[in-house]
């Protein structure tokens, strides 16, 4: 058999498709400006076609005044809101932070304040259900942040950030009220990251299934 058979995963062409949709799809996840290599590559089209097409999208969206446009910055292109409608997103966004947060996710914030730096499946084995929704929000509200990362096992660490001491009126950790002795020290519980990632404490009575936090990730819709 041809060695450069086509059924060969090592020879095959990367996939071919429509241009400017593909374009769209590829700017519309980027959080960083992609040059027309980049994309040219992700699309598989030839980077010529590629910069035509790029600049005749960025193009029609003026034309049409849609609310985002495609700009070219840092050498490379990425959709951005346009100024007109700046208002609209700031109002969203403030609106969006001055949510309430649910009980779940008033637990899970508990949980990374007393037990600093934390990783999630340790907050999960905590709380008993999986926490990855709630962490996310957490996260996007400036109230929890990364703080390095576990030496033993690698993991994210968690941490609560200024923000959380000013939306609590704390102006340190040394004012939480003493509730750290009514939690589990981490002594006593089987750590999950060495369990496996697809471990999970049972669900306690009342509380979400484990896999099941997926709806509290959208907490801040609520009131």
């Amino acid at each position: 058999m041809d060695e450069t058979d086509a059924t060969d995963p090592g020879t095959a062409e990367a996939p071919s498709y429509p241009l400017r949709p593909a374009l769209e799809a590829v700017l519309m996840v980027a959080d960083q400006p992609l040059d027309a290599l980049v994309l040219a590559s992700a699309v598989g089209h030839p980077p010529a076609d590629v910069e035509v097409a790029l600049v005749e999208l960025a193009r029609s969206y003026d034309d049409e005044e849609r609310g985002f446009e495609l700009r070219q910055v840092a050498g490379g292109w990425r959709f951005y809101t346009r100024e007109a409608y700046a208002g609209a997103v700031e109002r969203f966004v403030l609106e969006g932070q001055q949510a309430r947060l649910t009980q779940a996710a008033l637990e899970t914030m508990a949980v990374v304040a007393y037990r600093q730096p934390i990783s999630r499946a340790r907050v999960s084995g905590i709380r008993g259900v999986n926490v990855d929704g709630v962490m996310r929000t957490l996260v996007t509200r400036g109230l929890v942040a990364e703080a390095g990362a576990d030496n033993e096992t690698g993991a994210i660490l968690y941490a609560t950030t200024p923000y959380f001491l000013e939306r609590m009126g704390l102006s340190s950790l040394d004012e939480l009220p003493d509730l750290a002795p009514f939690l589990p020290e981490m002594s006593e519980m089987d750590d999950p990251e060495e369990l496996g990632a697809t471990t999970v404490v049972p669900a306690a009575a009342g509380e979400t299934a484990p896999g099941d936090d997926a709806n509290e990730e959208n907490e801040g819709n609520h009131a």
